[in-house]
């Protein structure tokens, strides 16, 4: 049986999940922030091992550790869901214990054959890391900087005329009321730096990269050794919308179509997941007005089902094939669990 590991509002994994019932393969799907209200579980360990089995109290689907085949970490979240309220710290408390469970119930099958994995995402997500891997298989990558100091990102900076600043982690700030404001890739003049106050560096973390011109961008999803190349005609908005960055264009008629991906950058990003022990990952390229394909960036769980419906490319498809066949996904074989 196969596990997909998500939350309730995750929609990427339905088709997924559809295609493989359809063959009569078992899933299970677990919204994780429901666990103490949607499902019944137990974990031991006894004289002749440890096991687990975990219950729908919905549907009565259950999975019992015997019959775990692969896992799809998709997008779990932490448990915020009681089925009896009781004070303000009672229930704290009850959500941390079952923030803990999960926790330690996600590294215990972090050795089962999956796509994602608690074990290397979090690691994978580091651009530094990425940008080392990516110059290790031969990728292109813009210069880059992360200071905290004025006088590291002006200097950086004077080298281009023009520098992109991005964001780190959280792109977004959501204000008491509800709002939010996005942080979305701003292109700077690299000589209006100079005029910014020291503190508005010294007080967060900077990430700035040289703005390279672009002819059009890339997503592509990589599932195991299959690949997947959507190009993003970014430059193309009559508005301007979304030619810094492409999501900024996404609802006003962004153009999406096939792309037929050099093998030579194909068979890099194969060898950057297995670099980083991953059997997925969405890239992001750039594609110069000179044809160098420029390396941005890797998201070890990033979202593919809208590229699935602008084009057809059959990611779904890959990902359920790849799910049914574990012995496939050889980065984590050696380190399998044997129950």
């Amino acid at each position: 049986m196969i596990l997909v590991f998500t939350n309730k509002d995750d929609v990427h994994p339905t088709p997924v999940i559809e295609k493989l019932c359809r063959i009569d393969v078992p899933v299970f799907r677990l919204n994780s922030e429901a666990l103490l209200t949607d499902y019944h579980f137990c974990w031991w360990c006894r004289e002749n091992g440890c096991g687990f089995i975990i219950t729908n109290i919905h549907s009565g689907i259950t999975l019992e550790s015997k019959d775990l085949t692969a896992v799809w970490d998709r997008r779990p979240e932490y448990p915020k869901e009681l089925y009896l309220e009781s004070t303000e710290e009672i229930n704290q408390f009850n959500i941390n214990e079952a923030k803990g469970f999960l926790r330690f119930f996600r590294g215990y099958i972090s050795r089962v054959p999956s796509i994602g994995s608690i074990a290397y995402d979090g690691m994978a997500e580091s651009k530094m890391l990425q940008y080392a891997i990516a110059h290790k298989v031969g990728l292109k990558t813009p210069s880059t900087c992360f200071s905290n100091r004025k006088e590291d990102i002006v200097k950086f900076a004077s080298k281009y005329e023009d520098v992109a600043l991005k964001p780190i982690g959280d792109d977004n700030i959501t204000y008491q009321d509800g709002s939010e404001r996005v942080f979305f890739t701003q292109k700077v003049h690299s000589s209006l730096l100079s005029d910014i106050e020291v503190e508005a560096f010294s007080q967060t973390a900077n990430f700035i990269q040289e703005y390279l011109p672009k002819d059009f961008e890339l997503r592509v999803t990589v599932v195991y050794d299959r690949v997947f190349s959507c190009r993003i005609d970014s430059q193309l908005q009559d508005d301007n919308s979304g030619k810094i960055d492409w999501r900024q264009g996404y609802d006003k008629g962004l153009r999406h179509s096939i792309h037929n991906l050099p093998d030579n950058i194909a068979k890099k990003c194969i060898a950057f997941l297995e670099e980083m022990r991953l059997n997925y990952g969405a890239f992001d390229f750039i594609v110069t007005p000179s044809g160098d394909y420029i390396f941005l960036e890797c998201n070890p769980n990033g979202q593919w089902l809208w590229i699935e419906m602008e084009t057809g490319l059959k990611i779904s498809d890959a990902i359920a094939d790849t799910l049914q066949h574990p012995e496939k996904l050889r980065r984590y074989a050696e380190n399998c669990n044997k129950e």
